[in-house]
């Protein structure tokens, strides 16, 4: 906006954030970003207009407001921010534009969220709506889940209704593009690496989306477009799709910059913010070089795994879920998937088990069966298996050397004792249903931390986890790829 010839304020409710050092805008404001104190900022500087798309979900929620106090909105429009946001709006325009998504509903009691989970049959995920970060968000696999969670979610005065989805677990895939009313830029196409049902801001994220077929690239690309033309959007819009037996449903828009935006920039050489906010003041997307439509991707993939701080964060439960808790990410690049993987998650700090050494296993009944070629693998990289009862007979079944541990209930020495033995170099917990910090798994989890051991709540991440240390134990020299290839 400086180059533009404008003054800048920024009001900023973070005073950690580096990015936005004093001397970045012309006047920087510290203060929290409700209605009341941004209306005072508004009242002293008198601005011609105010751009909301740049401050996550915290800035989205104050548009209706800032509207309504006759403030100009630079970019997508309040009524068309609330038309992604709102449930009825928003679907009302997937109706139109004849595109797919979740079955739900919408509720505001106990007794309507109950009736729509059995309605829409378990699994369901409740949330509320205008939320920040997946903050409420849980899936429900029983009526139990639904009466704890609505406890929960509710214990907060809700001025939106709660939102009951049907879960589907497929794959995850996220874009993030610029448009200018007219045409459409998608710098990159992601897929994440966990299922679905994993908040984005938690799962590790891949660029560009090596496994999509050309039909379904070209649905998500078409399916964008009529998004942004409907939502009217000037700017920056962030999209998550799910693919599940072979359908592309969209799971949410959100009308403004996500956290994969800098990634997104820095691996194609697009100046997303830089592009949207000039998209913003009046340019179009052809007085760019970049084109329209999807751009071409880079010849390196590039990987975004998460960093969370749980050593730091006592009682907070570990296992990877709607709701975000990861308070970092990093970046990996590489010319290929194994490589840009072992980067990244080399450099979120986890610790990859050394040659040799204890894995312990206890997964939910689900996921047994698809824990057999994952054992198999530490058994072949020569990891000593350790399971509680029921994994432990499975897997000696089908022929992989495991032990057996005793459950906590069971008395001594238990599966804590070994944690805390000191044998155990990696833990794979997929945890049981429900959040109740009494339950087995939590304890499990937070013992891992304390003990500074990596523990893997989802088993995707498991099997990445295992294709870096295949990497690691084949002593590969890794190139350092310099990132002013991509700034052509």
């Amino acid at each position: 906006m400086k180059e533009q010839g404008f003054e800048t304020i920024i009001a900023n409710n973070n005073p950690e954030t580096v990015s936005t050092d004093f001397d970045t805008s012309d006047r920087l404001y510290f203060e929290p970003l409700t209605i009341e104190d941004v209306e005072s900022i508004i009242e002293v500087e008198k601005p011609e207009g105010v751009i909301v798309q740049f401050g996550g979900q915290t800035a989205i929620k104050l548009v209706n407001a800032l509207s309504d106090l006759g403030v100009r909105i630079i970019g997508t429009q309040a009524k068309d921010v609330d038309a992604a946001e709102d449930r009825e709006k928003f679907d009302k325009i997937l109706e139109e534009v004849g595109i797919p998504r979740p079955n739900g509903r919408m509720v505001y009691t106990l007794e309507q969220a109950l009736e729509a989970a059995n309605e829409l049959i378990y699994p369901v995920l409740v949330r509320p709506s205008y939320v920040l970060g997946g903050q409420g968000m849980e899936i429900a696999y029983s009526d139990k889940d639904i009466i704890e969670f609505m406890e929960i979610i509710n214990r907060v005065k809700q001025e939106h209704p709660i939102l009951v989805d049907k879960y589907l677990m497929g794959k995850e895939i996220e874009v993030d593009a610029i448009c200018d009313g007219e045409n459409i830029l998608i710098p990159g196409i992601m897929e994440h690496l966990e299922r679905a049902g994993v908040h984005s801001g938690d799962s590790i994220s891949v660029y560009p989306a090596a496994s999509l077929d050309k039909k379904t690239v070209q649905e998500i690309i078409e399916y964008s477009e009529k998004l942004a033309k409907a939502l009217n959007v000037i700017g920056l819009i962030n999209i998550q799709y799910v693919l599940y037996n072979s359908e592309l449903n969209v799971i949410e828009v959100n009308p403004r910059s996500s956290r994969t935006v800098p990634y997104i920039s820095k691996v194609t050489g697009i100046p997303m913010v830089d592009v949207a906010t000039k998209i913003m003041t009046g340019k179009k997307l052809s007085d760019f070089k970049y084109g329209t439509g999807l751009y071409r991707a880079a010849d390196y993939v590039a990987i975004k795994v998460p960093v969370f701080s749980f050593e730091k964060l006592h009682d907070v439960d570990t296992s990877l879920g709607p709701e975000m808790k990861s308070t970092g990410e990093v970046l990996g690049i590489a010319k290929t998937f194994h490589e840009a993987l072992y980067k990244g998650i080399i450099a979120s700090g986890m610790k990859l088990p050394g040659k040799g050494g204890g894995i312990l296993m206890t997964v939910r009944d689900a996921d047994k069966t698809e824990l057999i070629p994952i054992a198999e693998k530490f058994e072949k990289f020569g990891y000593e298996l350790w399971a509680t009862g029921k994994t432990a007979n499975m897997l000696n079944a089908h022929g992989i050397a495991t032990n057996a541990v005793k459950k906590i209930d069971e008395g001594s020495p238990n599966l804590l004792d070994l944690i805390s033995s000191g044998r155990i170099k990696l833990v794979v917990n997929t945890p049981t249903k429900g959040r109740q910090p009494e339950r087995d798994g939590f304890k499990i989890r937070r013992k891992a931390v304390e003990m500074s051991i990596p523990c893997l709540t989802s088993l995707d991440t498991a099997n990445a986890v295992l294709d870096c240390i295949g990497l690691e134990n084949s002593n590969n020299e890794l190139d350092v790829i310099d990132l002013s290839v991509f700034e052509e």
